[in-house]
């Protein structure tokens, strides 16, 4: 059946077809997707109308926002259940959401086991593994027979996607290999453990950070990895799929800041209104005070856009190459640095290559804004030819020698060479200061970078026409 006509089923009261489903292996996840889609209220009563065990296996699919609505519906007994059911990267999910009065108040409903595991977990940084990890993970022993371990398996693990890969412990408990499933069908059952071990694993520390993991994920092509403490004993797994959805969020975190605006908590289309104008109204208002900037500094250069006003025609072109090439820059920086491609250290590197490209784009930008000058001088388009000063009557020199238009083309084509190289080391510079700093690269947005390359550009262009023009 197409999603949209179980949707309109659901709409219309009807949950015998999404109750038909219920056996799909991806089901949870479509009727997550599929709840999320539907108005709050719909999305509530329907989940409450599914049988318990359904509920559980599809709480975790949910956005958080719907997750406390469905809470707040349900008997504190009933939320235990679900919360106590949740595998534990999913349990710290939901908790890693909310505030300190709910966490206390959850915490109360998990059972001890549960709630001592939750407790420890959250005292790691928000950016670690630890976040991660699900310790629903069984581990088999090198001196069994593949058949003793597959038979271990059928007993204690549980269908998950960190079922795909086992992990084999010395009698110490310290982890010594990582073994697809894979390897236990294709081998006979008489074997042992170690004579299908190949020696090699790869594995998360406990304390590292949630980038880590995804570039192992990504270095290696592993589904899932060991978490282990300062012992190298398995403290449990993370899986790719929540290191996708980590990337994800990451992401897009990144790309909202990057945009010049605060990362928004929930979706687009889950945020209210006056949210949606506060997370963008700071930047805003940020990047508006610095652009008056650009008007102090044309304040200071009147005398100079008094004698020829024909520089003001090229400002909106010299803030836009600067801005523009910054923005490449810090765009190019920001990605290289998140694929681990660079770090702060490489800032000389970065340093050279960025200046000679900037050299090499502003020649290029500055070759065709003289040829642009020339072709509409010849064109009878535009008279470039004026005087620096002249009578009301605009016939006689009052001061001054008459400007060529060639003059004004250099002064244009000079400018353009250094600003476009300011943009393109500022735009490379400041990503990697962030990062020495320990701050987010992807805060030096473009629009700052941008407004920032405004303001000095106009500094630069009219220094560079004050020397050219003799002004």
């Amino acid at each position: 059946m197409l999603v949209q006509d179980l949707r309109e089923k659901i709409l219309e009261g009807d949950l015998s077809e999404l109750l038909h489903h219920s056996k799909d292996e991806d089901y949870p996840a479509e009727v997550g997707k599929l709840l999320g889609s539907l108005p709050e209220e719909y999305a509530i009563n329907t989940f409450l109308a599914l049988p318990e065990a359904i509920q559980i296996k599809i709480f975790s699919y949910l956005d958080h926002a719907l997750q406390m609505g469905i809470i707040e519906e349900l008997p504190r007994q009933h939320i235990s259940n679900i919360l106590n059911s949740l595998e534990s990267n999913d349990r710290i999910a939901f908790f890693d959401m909310l505030d300190g009065i709910e966490v206390t108040e959850y915490l109360n409903l998990l059972n001890d086991k549960n709630r001592l595991a939750t407790y420890d977990l959250l005292g790691y940084p928000e950016q670690s593994v630890a976040r991660l990890i699900n310790t629903n993970f069984t581990t088999v022993r090198k001196e069994w027979t593949i058949g003793q371990a597959i038979e271990h398996l059928r007993r204690f693990y549980t269908d998950t996607p960190a079922a795909n890969v086992i992990f084999v412990i010395d009698s110490n408990g310290k982890l010594v290999d990582d073994i697809p499933i894979r390897r236990l069908v294709l081998n006979e059952h008489s074997k042992t453990i170690e004579d299908i071990m190949d020696g090699f694993y790869v594995k998360l520390d406990i304390q590292d950070s949630i980038e880590d993991a995804i570039q192992k994920f990504k270095e290696y092509d592993r589904v899932a990895l060991p978490v282990t403490n300062s012992n190298n004993v398995v403290m449990g797994v993370v899986t790719v799929d929540d290191v996708i959805d980590e990337a994800e969020e990451k992401d897009t975190k990144d790309m909202q800041q990057f945009g010049g605006m605060e990362s928004l908590d929930l979706p687009y289309v889950k945020t209210g209104f006056f949210t949606l104008v506060q997370k963008r109204a700071g930047w805003l208002i940020i990047l508006f005070l610095s652009e008056m900037l650009t008007a102090t500094a044309m304040q200071h250069f009147q005398n100079e856009l008094d004698k020829v006003l024909v520089l003001t025609m090229f400002v909106p072109l010299i803030m836009s190459s600067g801005g523009n090439s910054g923005s490449q820059a810090a765009t190019l920086i920001i990605r290289a640095m998140a694929l681990k491609e660079l770090s702060y250290r490489d800032w000389w590197y970065v340093m050279r290559r960025e200046i000679f490209s900037g050299l090499t784009l502003g020649i290029i930008l500055g070759t065709i804004g003289f040829l642009r000058i020339a072709a509409w001088q010849e064109l009878h388009i535009w008279n470039y030819n004026i005087h620096s000063v002249t009578q009301p009557n605009g016939n006689v020199p009052i001061g001054g020698v008459p400007l060529s238009w060639v003059l004004v083309g250099l002064t244009v084509s000079f400018s353009l060479v250094g600003i476009v190289m300011w943009g393109t080391l500022s735009g490379s510079m400041i990503p990697m200061i962030l990062k020495r700093l320990k701050l987010d690269p992807a805060t030096s947005s473009a629009p700052f970078v941008a407004t920032l390359v405004d303001v000095t550009g106009l500094i630069i262009y009219f220094t560079v026409a004050a020397m050219v023009l003799h002004l």
